[in-house]
């Protein structure tokens, strides 16, 4: 059987990565290429240049495209912002209708249910990106994760209802088409993350995953294997890098170099009195600047967006029930100093999330900064593979459906 090619297009603020990746015989997934491209026509996670977009989705393809040798014409894509909502609804149905004798749950009683829990007013100018399932009830039994064969008179499930504004959707995917690919989904992006860094484990036991991009912080909270919440915090490492430009009066692409080299968000962790070169700005001289004069800048505003995220996992109520923690990841969560922050300002353990269950250029994407990508691609599976069982069950169901109906008609039925 011919491996099957999965392909993630994380599009960030500072960055845009392609991972190619191909399912074998053995379900095992492999890297066989990666393309990343610094991102000059996104803010915040929304498109504001279409052109320059277009033009770094390209550049990040075709490197991915000749690593791997293959020829990528349809992907995942990420999508995170401002513009992202989040809410949890409820659906019931009955079980027991007209023309059905027996009271066992099949997916279309399944698939009912969810369709009236996502049957809820949203604006007009947003759509929905995510309906996931977080649990079913059965008559009076809660807590269920599968229904489908149990018998009952009314299935209620409660979902996780994920929108975003439909101009920032839209612009997304068309600069993804104007590239030369075809958008299969697109997929909000902590929740992508969570693929690749989370496991059933942590899920369970309640986890809040934090993905500190360029532009934006991400959150989202599982617990007994489901996602609770999700939100968005308007923060990301850009802020920080424009702080240390202003604070430091240097200009902003030497701010973001001294950020990777020389940042540290945690003053406790600074030994001795290091000193560092700053370039000046507008024909200034350059000077030589102390460490602990850029951790100043930098534990601030980290202070800041691990603060806001705190307020918003204390205001979902879910803030005692993670028993795994904080898991750290994205670009943002890299800086020396992040880890240590966010254990004092959370008051629970942290660990960084570092993509995992994969093989290939397993040095290549290892990193925090691909968990979006990674996560893509797993998405992607779990997807393709959710729809061809369906698929099977459904021609199964047609099947057997038929053999009963000619039963029927010949009188065969009356025997059994």
């Amino acid at each position: 059987m011919e491996s099957e090619v999965f392909v993630g297009l994380d599009i960030g603020t500072t960055k845009i990565a392609c991972i190619i990746t191909e399912l074998g015989e053995d379900d095992e997934l492999k890297v066989i290429g990666v393309g990343v491209c610094q991102s000059v026509g996104m803010r915040k996670g929304v498109v504001v240049n279409i052109e320059k977009t277009v033009s770094s989705i390209k550049k990040a393809v075709e490197e991915a495209e000749l690593m791997a040798g293959v020829d990528v014409d349809a992907v995942w894509v990420g999508i995170a912002g401002e513009h992202i909502r989040a809410i949890n609804s409820r659906g019931v149905v009955a079980i027991a209708q007209e023309g059905r004798s027996d009271s066992e749950i099949t997916l279309e009683d399944v698939d009912r249910a969810i369709g009236a829990a996502k049957a809820v007013a949203i604006p007009g100018d947003r759509e929905i990106l995510h309906v996931i399932a977080q649990e079913f009830c059965v008559d009076a039994q809660s807590g269920i994760k599968d229904p489908v064969g149990m018998c009952g008179a009314r299935l209620e499930t409660q979902v996780h209802i994920i929108t975003g504004a439909i101009a920032s959707a839209q612009n997304i995917m068309k600069c993804v088409e104007k590239a030369g690919l075809k958008v299969i989904d697109l997929v909000l992006e902590p929740l992508a993350s969570s693929y690749a860094v989370l496991n059933s484990d942590e899920k369970e036991l309640g986890v809040a995953l934090v993905d500190i991009g360029g532009g934006t912080t991400d959150i989202a909270i599982y617990l007994e294997e489901s996602i609770r919440h999700s939100a968005v915090v308007g923060l990301g490492g850009t802020n920080v890098t424009r702080d240390i430009a202003i604070g430091l009066r240097t200009p902003v692409e030497k701010a973001e170099e001294i950020k990777r080299k020389h940042g540290c968000a945690y003053l406790p962790l600074l030994r001795g009195n290091e000193t560092f070169m700053v370039p000046g700005v507008g024909g200034h001289d350059d000077r030589n600047v102390t460490k602990d004069s850029l951790v100043g800048i930098i534990e601030p505003r980290m202070e800041e967006i691990l603060s806001l995220v705190l307020r918003e996992i204390k205001r979902t109520g879910y803030a005692e029930m993670l028993g795994a923690g904080v898991v750290l990841t994205g670009g943002g969560s890299l800086m020396e100093g992040v880890k240590e922050k966010a254990e004092n300002i959370f008051q629970s353990s942290v660990k960084l999330g570092v993509p995992t269950r994969f093989v290939g250029l397993t040095e290549a994407v290892k990193s925090p900064i691909h968990a979006t990508g990674i996560g893509l691609c797993m998405y992607a599976v779990d997807s393709n593979s959710e729809a061809r069982s369906a698929k099977k069950n459904a021609k199964g169901e047609n099947w057997f459906s038929k053999v009963l109906e000619r039963w029927k008609k010949a009188g065969w039925w009356d025997f059994f």
